[in-house]
């Protein structure tokens, strides 16, 4: 879905119209209080109601939230960018219809049965009873969905405590959920929030007594918090995802690949790629086929040095760098101007031909920009996509018709995620097969997150009864 620049500024002035007309009074009490502290007692109490829910009707109820995410998706899309000013709207809109469309229900929560001699023993899943989950500003209403949608099929209610630079957006998507679960005949504050949110307000949601589980989609000292809070906890953490091509690639798909998957929302999700490795004997030809797209611009070292300048700032004498969050998801177009090249309408992504070492390969951007690294064989290619992911053990790519060669990618980088032939999208289920989630944990290992990781596991054994044979 590309919508053009004439049809995005209509529908954000529609939007905003919309909205302005609501009543916000009237919603101010739909899940969303004053202080964490209410917010928590009013999921508990909700979680009270909610556990005498059947399977069936918590269904109902799931079947709700998804029409709503439906029906709401280009308004909460749309508000998503013009608060926190990352992204791009047609595609946090696929991403919202995605999450809508494939994100699990109470389908995955699989009783087991073990059955012998001594009788019949049950597992199931049980619910934690609150959750707490911390959400990004790149992300935000996506995140808030997909977690609502498995959180509740599990039997759960939830607490989130979004990120303030894109808290309105976070908090409209829980409130039009707890509408359609309102009108499906649910409890109310079967998700709930605050209306200011804040480290303090997440601190307290993390050492509160009546939150069972955490869970933080976000960067490492997200992460880092969360497990650190004594309690059980899930953690999706960053990622740096490298893409690799070798000479038996489909190079015009591989070329038309990598920049889909780049370009995916400006770069925001962990798992886009974020550099390329090329075998040498097939660089120039990718190169050619990328820029054969109109939307690719290739940078030259003048241009890459003064984006460098304009985007990271250099610590010398540690030799690091930090991102400047203020071009964080930006567009590409907004970049160049930046850096006084004006008029390049229709450019959507930056590649250049970058050394590994170069810091556009080293950081990760969370920006429509490609390092394009070469590697002289297949060996040093994933030599180099190994130092570059860093051992986050996240998310990687490759194209490639060489099966060893994926086998050996596959199984030395080690990633959660690794997709073959490919936009980096299709390992969540976006042009691929599986599930949708946008809270990927591999730092705690439940990889890509259901409802199944938001249950603990319970046991009912019978002895010497219900053995049928």
């Amino acid at each position: 879905m590309e919508l053009g620049t004439s049809e995005l500024s209509l529908i954000i002035e529609k939007v905003l119209k919309e909205m302005s007309k609501r009543d916000i009074k009237s919603e101010v009490s739909d899940g969303v209080f004053d202080t964490m502290e209410e917010a928590i007692e009013a999921a508990y109490e909700a979680q009270k109601k909610y556990s005498q829910y059947t399977i069936e009707q918590r269904e109902k109820l799931i079947a709700a939230m998804r029409k709503a995410i439906l029906d709401n998706a280009m308004a909460i899309a749309t508000l998503c960018v013009k608060e926190s000013g990352m992204g791009r709207i047609d595609h946090k809109y696929l991403k919202l219809k995605l999450t809508a469309e494939k994100t699990p229900g109470t389908e995955v929560l699989q009783t087991k049965a073990y059955t012998g001699d001594k009788g019949l023993t049950l597992v199931e899943h049980g619910a934690f009873g609150v959750i707490g989950s911390i959400t990004p500003s790149t992300n935000p209403a996506a995140t808030v969905a997909c977690n609502s949608i498995g959180m509740l099929a599990a039997g759960n209610t939830v607490v989130f405590s979004p990120h303030p630079g894109a808290f309105n957006s976070s908090l409209t998507m829980l409130r039009e959920l707890n509408k359609a679960i309102r009108e499906a005949g649910g409890p109310d504050n079967l998700i709930t929030s605050v209306n200011k949110p804040s480290l303090e307000s997440t601190n307290v949601m993390l050492n509160h007594e009546k939150i069972g589980m955490v869970v933080a989609t976000g960067g490492p000292a997200i992460v880092k918090m969360v497990l650190s809070s004594g309690k059980k906890a899930i953690g999706a953490g960053a990622g740096n995802p490298p893409v690799v091509v070798d000479e038996t690639a489909d190079i015009k798909k591989a070329a038309r690949d990598i920049i889909a998957g780049c370009t995916f929302d400006n770069n925001l999700p962990c798992i886009a790629e974020k550099e390329a490795i090329v075998v040498e004997a097939v660089y120039e030809e990718l190169i050619k086929e990328m820029k054969n797209n109109r939307a690719v611009y290739e940078l030259t070292d003048e241009e890459a040095e003064k984006i460098v300048q304009l985007v990271l700032a250099h610590n010398k004498e540690k030799n690091t760098y930090s991102v400047n969050k203020s071009f964080v998801g930006k567009d590409a177009q907004y970049l160049l101007q930046n850096i006084g090249k004006n008029n390049m309408n229709g450019i959507e992504c930056l590649i250049y031909r970058a050394e590994n070492s170069h810091p556009f390969v080293q950081e990760e951007l969370m920006m429509p920009i490609l390092p394009i690294v070469k590697a002289k064989d297949f060996d040093e290619a994933l030599k180099f996509a190994v130092e570059d992911e860093y051992g986050n053990r996240h998310t990687a790519m490759m194209h490639s018709k060489n099966i060893d060669n994926l086998t050996k990618m596959a199984r030395t980088i080690d990633t959660t995620i690794f997709v073959k032939n490919a936009p980096s999208y299709a390992g969540i289920g976006f042009g691929g097969e599986g599930h949708t989630t946008f809270t990927i944990a591999g730092p705690t290992g439940e990889g890509l997150t259901n409802a199944v990781s938001f249950t603990r596991q319970r046991r009912c054994a019978m002895v010497e009864s219900f053995r049928i044979v």
